[in-house]
């Protein structure tokens, strides 16, 4: 559908889902496509919306994109009918005032005021157009008072009468009560009021994703910026008024481009449209990508070139690798996932009516600014197919697999139809970029363990426990076994199994770590070519003398890992993760649930069970308990006791403190352990004053941390440096005097760590 006679003001409606569309392209139009700041665009608006009944959403483009959503269309639609009514409906009401001589004699020149009124300002400046027919409502009373002859006085009746029916009228608009409480600072045919109601979602045409580029309401509680390999995003967290949602406020590089770089974005993207990378070319993503930065970075140049201008290189950079978002890439999603402080980004059907929602490390739940279209997800769940190699479709409406780019990864699961029937879903769990670390753990901001807790589990995993962590959705398990696998000594060979990668494996490899990594099929997914997880774990066992780490204990798998447990139990770690909330949640789940016999369950030496502890709005990731399963027992271990905590969380404190089991000596886990080493043999509190060894060592790096202001310290690559000096300062002792001296071992290490955190900082 298309005006002619309006060729800057071309529009078509169009249904997309339940809504009902009207774009109006103004790339021609010599005014700003901005329904609040121009009050010819407003006309031409409601001239539209009294043209087309229905709507639902208003699209303005001029070079970008600016979505008004269905609350502020429809106080559109309020005005236009409103509009159509007085101005066609209810004119022969009042035309009376003309046509009889006498009243016209009275009211002629305010009568052709309020008919401009109502014909031309009320559609063009609704707010202007209700202030001045109250002032001429004033007028007019005024005049009637003044007034001496009776068929003057009637005239002004009626005329004081029509003005305020229409005034009535007006004030019945939602779009005026809305505007009302700004009236104080209002200044006739201002429009900065209207900025109060209409704020666009927005977004250059090179974008799919809309945003909202307003501030909202509320208190804004911080503000950072991160980067994006050349770019810097910036982000404001507003703390919404009478509201408990949280607002993370993206404001993305591309928009501080200029209207020319938008154009130059746009043509280059047209461009490289043409070619859609292939099957093939999704195998190794990170290689695509390059190349195609490196095609978008030389196709701008020549765009540049042609039209004779020039751009320095750092901007060239940022525009292709915009381009790149917005080809190949994940959009505003990679800025997301690029921001070290978000960890889960959640999109939910129907796409294109709801925000991205995220998970932040300081702020949890928040709501973001983003709206991504139905277009944007749909082009998502295609490279997500290409890059798996798994279906998404009504056959198989669930796609776990993982996302690389450089400077983040992520875990992606997505639905779709018929298991979404509003249309496609998707949850991003953002990888940090390094593997998590005891004394990571233990800063006080974060407060995931305290050093006794780190020290037990250190003493564990050095003598081959074999462990499962245990939690609730979100309670931080994988990245928790992940710290596991950095307390393993680099000589020791391990093999990962998982069917989406979320172990730091690429990263423990690059740091020298003797690893393998396996990927077997979803738990979720249909099957296919991909090895089942039950093999995938049994054939660990053919690999030689190896510590094993499953990603997630989920199903039939779990048989398998017991058998390794057994296998394994006296030889190397084997370490785990599973959903559960208590020891005897994993046991239900794991033997009731799974089928797993009751006598390979008896394989588990330690359960870690973390969860998140809520404060008031707030959330905090804490383990709760580390508990060892004891094997003498038949039937039930909890009624026969066989669960026994060695360290519990007090509320309280917020601490994980010792049970008189631990301080007592009662574990049979740690005896038998200290029963293969000659130095613990039937000597508890050798074992003990190495447990609080190792605590003090790890705490000891976040203290070196905290004085010399040097984050790195407590990194994986520092850390793992870290534990095999203690290793090596430990065994030099034991060879200088026959025995374990710790004061003597722990003076040489704080020697060796305040000499390397000195480097560190020079």
């Amino acid at each position: 559908m298309v005006d002619e006679q309006k060729a800057c003001f071309t529009y078509e409606t169009y249904h997309e889902g339940e809504n009902k569309i009207l774009k109006v392209s103004l790339e021609t139009c010599t005014f700003p496509p901005s329904i609040e700041y121009s009050e010819l665009c407003m006309s031409k608006i409601i001239d539209l919306l009294s043209e087309n009944s229905g709507v639902t959403i208003i699209t303005l483009t001029q070079q970008r994109e600016y979505e008004y959503d269905y609350s502020q269309t429809k106080l559109l639609m309020e005005l236009a009918e409103l509009y159509q009514r007085l101005n066609h409906e209810n004119r022969r009401s009042y035309s009376h005032l003309v046509t009889n001589p006498i009243t016209e004699r009275y009211v002629r020149g305010s009568y052709a005021l309020f008919q401009r009124i109502i014909s031309k300002r009320l559609k063009e400046d609704p707010f202007a157009a209700y202030v001045e027919l109250k002032r001429l409502e004033r007028q007019e009373k005024l005049k009637r008072e003044q007034a001496i002859d009776q068929r003057q006085i009637a005239s002004q009746d009626r005329f004081i009468q029509i003005i305020r029916q229409v005034v009535q009228l007006l004030e019945q608009l939602r779009l005026i009560a809305l505007l009302l409480p700004f009236s104080k600072e209002y200044h006739l045919s201002e429009r900065v009021i209207y900025g109060n109601v209409f704020f666009p979602t927005t977004r250059p045409d090179f974008m799919y994703t809309k945003l909202i580029t307003a501030f909202p309401e509320g208190e804004l509680v911080e503000t950072y910026k991160f980067n994006s390999g050349p770019d810097v995003c910036e982000v404001n967290v507003f703390q919404q008024d009478d509201d408990i949602k949280t607002m993370y406020h993206l404001t993305p590089p591309e928009f501080a481009f200029t209207e020319d770089e938008y154009r130059l974005l746009d043509d280059a993207k047209r461009i490289m449209s043409e070619h859609k990378p292939g099957r093939e070319e999704f195998v190794d993503p990170q290689r695509m990508r390059e190349v195609f930065y490196s095609i978008g970075k030389d196709l701008l140049n020549d765009l540049l070139e042609q039209r004779a201008s020039n751009l320095d290189d750092k901007r060239v950079k940022q525009l292709a690798q915009a381009l790149l978002r917005y080809t190949v890439g994940f959009g505003l999603i990679e800025l997301l996932l690029a921001d070290p402080k978000v960890q889960d980004v959640n999109l939910n059907a129907p796409n294109g009516e709801l925000p991205i929602f995220i998970v932040h490390q300081d702020y949890g739940d928040c709501i973001t600014n983003i709206y991504p279209t139905r277009l944007e997800v749909e082009s998502w769940a295609t490279k997500l197919r290409l890059i798996s190699g798994r279906p998404l479709d009504e056959a198989n409406p669930i796609l776990d697999t993982e996302l690389k780019v450089t400077g983040f990864s992520s875990r992606v699961a997505a639905i779709s139809a018929p298991l979404s029937p509003n249309g496609l879903a998707f949850s991003f769990r953002r990888h940090r970029d390094y593997p998590w670390t005891f004394p990571l753990y233990l800063q006080p901001k974060i407060g995931f363990i305290n050093p006794l807790a780190a020290g037990l589990l250190s003493f564990l995993i050095d003598n081959n426990a074999t462990i499962l962590v245990a939690g609730t959705r979100s309670s931080g398990k994988t990245s928790f076994l992940g710290s596991l696998l950095v307390e393993i000594m680099r000589r020791i060979r391990v093999l990962t199994i998982e069917d989406t990668f979320e172990l730091p494996q690429e990263s423990l490899r690059t740091l020298g770590y003797n690893l393998e990594s396996l990927k077997v099929a979803s738990a979720l997914s249909a099957p296919g070519a991909e090895v089942d997880p039950s093999i995938g774990i049994r054939s660990t066992l053919r690999l030689g003398d190896s510590a094993i780490f499953v990603g997630e204990v989920r199903s039939k798998e779990a048989i398998a890992l017991f058998e390794a447990m057994r296998v394994g139990a006296a030889a190397n770690v084997v370490a785990g993760t599973i959903h559960a909330d208590s020891p005897y949640g994993v046991y239900d789940r794991v033997v009731n649930d799974i089928g797993v016999p009751k006598t390979s369950f008896k394989a588990i030496d330690i359960i870690v069970t973390a969860n998140p502890v809520i404060s008031g709005l707030k959330k905090f990731k804490r383990v709760l308990r580390i508990t060892e399963v004891r094997k003498e027992w038949d039937e039930d271990p909890l009624k026969e006791n066989a669960f026994v905590d060695l360290m519990v969380y007090n509320p309280i404190t917020d601490q994980l403190e010792i049970t008189d089991a631990l301080r007592n000596g009662n574990s049979d886990i740690l005896k038998r352990m200290a029963g293969r080493i000659k130095e613990f043999a039937g000597d508890w509190d050798a074992v003990w004053n190495n447990i609080e060894l190792r605590a003090q060592t790890k705490q000891e790096i976040v203290v070196q941390a905290l004085e010399t202001q040097n984050p790195a310290l407590l990194e994986a690559e520092f850390v793992i440096r870290a534990n095999d000096q203690f290793h090596l300062i430990s065994d030099a002792i034991k060879e200088e005097k026959g025995r374990l001296d710790n004061s003597e071992i722990l003076l040489r290490y704080k020697d060796w760590l305040k000499r390397e955190a000195r480097k560190k900082k020079l």
